[in-house]
């Protein structure tokens, strides 16, 4: 604790120096800033993604890492990004994170993007629901880690924001196809499949951040598919952090930074191999690096950010026959959420009937970003692409992932996404048929007041 506060004066006493030797009225470029921190678990924990794993991590293929990229326009105005290869952040890890954040840097909820890779060879963190382990000396550990994690991201934003420099922002899009729309198309008749089924968002939306010299300083990019080529014991950013490795490679002293998109029904086909992560990986790299080295699109120093927390109504909740029913035939996690529920009716608690979502927007030059929480479907990404064009950049996983988020279609088709996921969260019901409404009237919103134009919802 010593030294973090520390680094929160020295960060604090930094930022005053410069913002008065600068003099931001004649500031003609962005400042940037970035920094790294490992977060592998220094012992064996237990792992999030996979509720059929029986034992804890046991090894490592790959380091895991938080990084932070910091943006400051020539107003003063500032936005931080805080990428993870984690597999999500729940809602009381993630507010308290960012609670912080705010608090000793000065940053409100609106300029802060805590994203998670959906890496499922990452640990389980405290404030997710129990799907994993009743172990009660497993959960504590959970805590334990996730309370240095909380002190780990407060100290990466306080280094990202000292090393901020002038620098010029680049955007634009590649592509690369290894998603897999995995409603659509069967993983074990894959081999056989002659037409893959969507529908699919293979953009690579990439950001390049170089110093006023020129030279690489960090690269910022996403893809909207599940980090579930791996499924074992050891850690591992799966082909995101792979992805990741190989950039740095090719760019020594750069630090590139993953984001995860609208990847809730896609994944990686096939899968299943360390090979297959470093493949796509590979693949995924060589696609932001054809942008990179292409003439991008310069991004002018000025930045805008919005935020805001929406009500996400929930259906009733299953019958107490229904629930006994499930008592009786289920095991494991769907047993206990189902006996805890229906405790919590018996005896007259109050179910929630609602979740605040959190939606987010910036604007970064002309540059439009959409980070949405929970496991969204790929078709919100291309339904606000419909609205704000291609060029805009959807995240998902961010601040808070309670739940998939699934269509409207996918809700009224039912299935895991749609229908039965809410148990692995502890959420009491789906979601009512009117979610995408409700989030996409919000995203407009936001999307008009970043932009200044009136949005036609109609087409």
């Amino acid at each position: 604790m010593k030294k973090l506060t520390i680094l929160m004066i020295q960060a604090l006493v930094f930022h005053i120096t410069i913002s008065l030797a600068y003099g931001k009225d004649n500031r003609t470029n962005w400042e940037a800033g970035v920094s790294r921190i490992r977060i592998t678990p220094e012992q064996p924990l237990w792992m999030a993604g996979y509720a059929s794993r029986n034992h804890a991590a046991c090894g490592t293929i790959t380091d895991l890492w938080a990084k932070a990229l910091i943006l400051e326009d020539a107003n003063g105005n500032r936005a931080l990004l805080i990428t993870t290869d984690l597999e999500s952040f729940p809602k009381y890890l993630s507010d308290r994170i960012r609670e912080k954040i705010g608090k000793v840097y000065g940053l409100t909820r609106a300029q802060i993007i805590l994203n998670s890779s959906h890496t499922h060879s990452g640990p389980l963190l405290a404030g997710m629901y129990n799907c994993y382990t009743e172990d009660s000396l497993e959960l504590k550990k959970a805590e334990v880690y996730s309370f240095r994690l909380e002190e780990k991201l407060i100290i990466l934003a306080g280094k990202a924001i000292k090393s901020m420099a002038p620098a010029r922002l680049y955007s634009g899009h590649g592509m690369v196809r290894f998603q897999v729309n995995r409603r659509n198309n069967k993983e074990s008749g894959l081999t056989s499949l002659t037409e893959l089924k969507g529908p699919n968002d293979y953009s690579v939306p990439v950001i390049k951040i170089l110093d006023i010299k020129g030279k690489p300083l960090a690269v910022a990019f996403g893809y909207a598919c599940h980090n579930t080529t791996l499924d074992g014991y050891k850690w591992c950013g799966d082909y995101a952090g792979f992805a990741q490795l190989e950039l740095e490679k090719l760019h020594p002293g750069a630090t590139a930074l993953f984001f995860q998109g609208a990847g809730g029904d896609q994944n990686p086909l096939p899968r299943s191999s360390i090979p297959l992560a470093q493949q796509y990986g590979r693949e995924l790299s060589a696609a932001v690096e054809r942008v990179f080295n292409e003439d991008m699109h310069e991004l002018t120093p000025d930045l805008a950010t919005t935020y805001a927390e929406i009500q996400l109504e929930l259906s009733n909740p299953p019958s107490e026959e229904a629930l006994n029913n499930m008592v009786r035939k289920s095991s494991g996690y769907v047993k206990r959420w189902a006996q805890e529920l229906l405790n919590k009716i018996q005896s007259g608690e109050s179910i929630p009937s609602s979740y605040p979502y959190p939606v987010q927007g910036w604007k970064i030059g002309d540059q439009i970003v959409f980070s949405l929480g929970g496991e969204v479907v790929v078709q919100y990404s291309l339904e606000i692409k419909k609205l704000f064009g291609n060029k805009v950049f959807v995240l998902g996983y961010c601040n808070d992932v309670m739940a998939y988020i699934p269509s409207e279609e996918i809700l009224k088709e039912g299935g895991y996404e749609g229908d039965t996921s809410m148990i692995a969260f502890g959420l009491p019901a789906p979601w009512k048929n009117n979610v995408q409404k409700l989030i996409m009237e919000e995203v407009v919103r936001q999307g008009e007041k970043l932009t200044g134009k009136t949005v036609n919802r109609k087409q």
